[in-house]
């Protein structure tokens, strides 16, 4: 027994040291650079830094309003074409590549593409023009409104997938008993799928809000990073690449961190509240 053990403790050494190396080593440096001055003594002086700065809390509601509405949105998007998809469709795989080829393409050239497209001059500006829909052309970038279309067109690849993958696995006998027992289409998704989505639909949220609050490329290439659309992940890019100071930049990291943990646990509460038992049940 106690070799058993030893031999599946072997298995996952090498995940625990990859996890050690790039994950928990640098949470705790950071950790302690964000307590730290530059001589190495404990003080709350970095934290300080940031929360007495206006500016700098600014960007802490910054965050809030760009990561929040692109998350919902990406889900809201991802439950119909998921739920539509549970059971596979004609042509499933040809959509699939569509849906799922920003992911491929990676944050910069999703922005990239998106200034050409549907920048002032733009493709999407002359079309619109030129049909006389528009005089002027559209602001879709360098603002507000391009950072947020730039995380959804990005992260609700990653949303379809998790979404897709969980409500594939709730047994569809379950549907077709709701339908035998006379319920229609929209109150067995009510009474009897949705239930049963929610822990997938919980953990979807709270991995792309993650992804969303952390955004950088995005911020810089389609916002106005020196302005409106000045992030939290910019601004530990300012004080530890620009000013050279990583305890104040480690610092506003650890806020960020911590912000991400809560916005989890509420999501986390509030999915106990709304499912209990097990739900991936299987297929027949």
């Amino acid at each position: 027994m106690k070799e058993e053990k030893h031999i599946i403790f072997l298995f996952f050494l090498p995940s625990i040291i990859f996890l050690a190396v790039l994950f928990i080593y640098p949470f705790l440096y950071g950790f302690y650079l964000s307590f730290t001055n530059e001589e190495g003594e404990w003080t709350l002086e970095n934290y300080l830094t940031f929360f007495k700065d206006p500016w700098e809390v600014r960007t802490i509601w910054t965050t809030f309003k760009i990561a929040l509405p692109a998350t919902l949105i990406s889900i809201l998007l991802a439950i119909p074409f998921s739920y539509y998809m549970r059971h596979g469709i004609k042509g499933e795989r040809l959509i699939s590549f569509f849906l799922i080829l920003p992911v491929t393409l990676g944050t910069v050239l999703v922005a990239e593409g998106m200034l050409s497209y549907m920048g002032p001059a733009g493709w999407l500006n002359q079309f619109l023009k030129a049909i006389g829909i528009i005089k002027e052309p559209l602001r879709l970038t360098h603002n507000y409104t391009g950072v947020v279309l730039g995380l959804i067109i990005h992260n609700f690849p990653y949303a379809l997938l998790m979404l897709l993958g969980y409500v594939s696995g709730i047994d569809p006998n379950l549907e077709k008993a709701a339908q035998i027992l006379g319920a229609d289409g929209w109150y067995i998704f009510r009474k009897v799928i949705f239930p049963l989505w929610v822990p997938g639909i919980a953990m979807a949220f709270s991995l792309n809000f993650v992804m969303a609050f952390s955004v950088y490329p995005t911020a810089v290439l389609l916002g106005q990073p020196s302005g409106p659309t000045r992030v939290m992940s910019i601004s530990v890019f300012h004080w530890a690449m620009e000013k050279f100071n990583f305890n104040v930049g480690s610092a506003i990291a650890m806020v960020m961190g911590l912000i991400e943990l809560i916005v989890i646990l509420v999501v986390m509460s509030l999915r106990q509240r709304m499912f209990k038992g097990g739900s991936m049940v299987g297929k027949a």
